[in-house]
């Protein structure tokens, strides 16, 4: 590596027209050019991309850059081919002429860096190829990693196959070969650290943990009483808002679709935004979005990563987040700029009994899931102790069975030998599916005590997520640190 180091400087000003590293970029890079697993814990706005893309250049092969969503691939794409620098992508919505160009540059070893969905590398057409020997592999790219523990067990099971990729490629690759894996997110608790670790058999990885706290996100929450008053501090916060960019954030798709709508009737100029919208509407709306052709979209917790806009001055949830995981998120879009940004969340009233809208969504979600593990637990009993994830799909009458097989390995009870081949493991089942069912619930308590906390939400957010705020530490901006102020 040391032959590299002098040469990190150089091409960030080359193609990035940066002087220099923001702290820590310089030291994740050179730790990924030794070759080391990394996982990096970096807020949005930090700069992760740049982390594994610059190694990438610096080294022979190819990095594979595992990431969840369209719009976050197609992004960093289009700034990487714009710098002419060798990058390739592949999903479903690839058309047929650039995949089959994109095949062929990969084949021919002329990309450094390959962006695919979990599913697109599960492919056999794909794998095979990645698989092949003579394709040189320097690392792996979790990015969004988070995705691994929070989407494993609900509607992306490919993710918990990941860990299989490391071992299963090496045994095709010359023996000399060595594959890093670096993993980045914005959002990871200890707890979603150790699944991470733990799922992609990570070897002694080298932790970056960056504190999520923004000092320019002045975090509020306000209670309302009725539906009819939620609707009404929407629309009086837009009338004060509407010349700025803004997000609101909802929990499902029908809600999205019928808020924009009401929004729009009320003249306020918007789109809803939603994982079930086609690709082309969903880029047309980030396009709308980004330009300012529209101040503000009505979304789901599908809009956000991979979308990068300095100027958000507001985001507003309508619908408080389950997850702590997923409020991080979508509250780092903000203020990327560094100037002041607005995070407005609406809760009902905390007992639930003259309006209980939050309550009720808390508990659908909550038993949508335990609903799922229940499935899961009888869905063991059907399969054979060892099979194939092909033949199981050509026997198994159930669109659910990627993610029952997902759980049962969530839950320990399934180990993949490789991609494609699983072995039951002996557990009590029962016991195991309700560590799960409990996990869950402690998650989504966690965010309710949250928004219903008296203390400085910064601190409470750090302390959940594995940092330790001093004794007296407040932001000085969120709605309870104001309040002690003014008393």
């Amino acid at each position: 590596m040391e032959n590299k180091i002098p040469r990190l400087k150089d091409t960030l000003k080359k193609y990035w027209d940066y002087e220099d590293f923001r702290q820590p970029q310089e030291e994740i890079i050179k730790a990924i050019l030794t070759g080391k697993d990394c996982l990096i814990v970096m807020p949005t706005g930090g700069g992760k991309s740049l982390c594994f893309q610059l190694p990438a250049l610096l080294q022979e092969g190819l990095t594979l850059v595992i990431s969840p969503l369209v719009a976050l691939m197609e992004n960093q794409v289009q700034e990487l081919r714009e710098k002419n620098l060798p990058a390739g992508i592949l999903h479903s919505e690839v058309n047929k002429v650039d995949r089959k160009n994109t095949i062929s540059a990969l084949e021919s070893q002329q990309l450094r860096l390959l962006y695919l969905s979990p599913e697109t590398l599960f492919s056999p057409p794909i794998w095979e190829i990645i698989s092949n020997p003579i394709i040189k592999i320097n690392g792996l790219i979790l990015d969004e990693a988070h995705c691994l523990a929070q989407w494993g067990e609900s509607f992306r099971p490919a993710y918990r196959r990941l860990g299989t990729i490391r071992p299963f490629l090496l045994n095709y690759k010359p023996l000399d070969t060595k594959i890093s894996i670096t993993c980045f997110t914005a959002t990871a608790d200890v707890n979603t650290q150790k699944i991470i670790i733990e799922s992609l058999q990570l070897s002694n990885p080298e932790k970056f943990l960056i504190s999520p706290n923004r000092d320019n996100l002045k975090v509020q929450v306000k209670t309302i009483w009725t539906p009819r008053g939620r609707k009404q501090e929407l629309i009086k916060y837009i009338e004060r808002k509407n010349s700025e960019s803004g997000l609101i954030y909802v929990r499902t798709r029908k809600d999205s679709e019928e808020l924009a709508n009401l929004l729009n009737k009320e003249g306020y100029d918007n789109q809803a935004y939603h994982g079930g919208l086609r690709s082309d509407i969903r880029r047309k709306v980030e396009s709308d979005w980004l330009t300012e052709r529209i101040k503000f979209v009505v979304c789901t917790c599908a809009f956000g990563m991979g979308i990068n806009k300095s100027n958000l001055r507001w985001i507003f949830h309508y619908q408080a987040p389950l997850l702590l995981s997923e409020y991080i998120q979508e509250i780092g879009r903000g203020g990327r700029d560094g100037k002041l940004t607005e995070v407005i969340t609406l809760i009902s009233e905390a007992s639930g009994w003259l309006n209980p809208e939050d309550k009720n969504r808390r508990e659908y979600f909550l038993n949508q899931q335990i609903k799922l593990y229940q499935q899961a637990e009888r869905f063991l009993r059907e399969i054979p102790t060892e099979g194939n994830i092909e033949e199981l799909s050509k026997k198994i009458n159930n669109p659910n069975y990627q993610l029952y097989l997902s759980i049962l390995n969530s839950s320990q009870q399934l180990r993949w030998i490789d991609p494609y081949n699983y072995h039951l493991t002996p557990s009590k089942t029962h016991q195991s599916i309700k560590l799960l069912i409990n996990r869950q619930k402690k998650l989504i308590q966690q965010t309710h005590e949250y928004l219903t906390t008296k203390i400085c939400r910064w601190s409470f957010l750090l302390s959940a997520f594995g940092f330790s705020p001093s004794t007296n530490f407040r932001c000085g901006k969120c709605d309870n640190c104001l309040k002690l102020i003014r008393n």
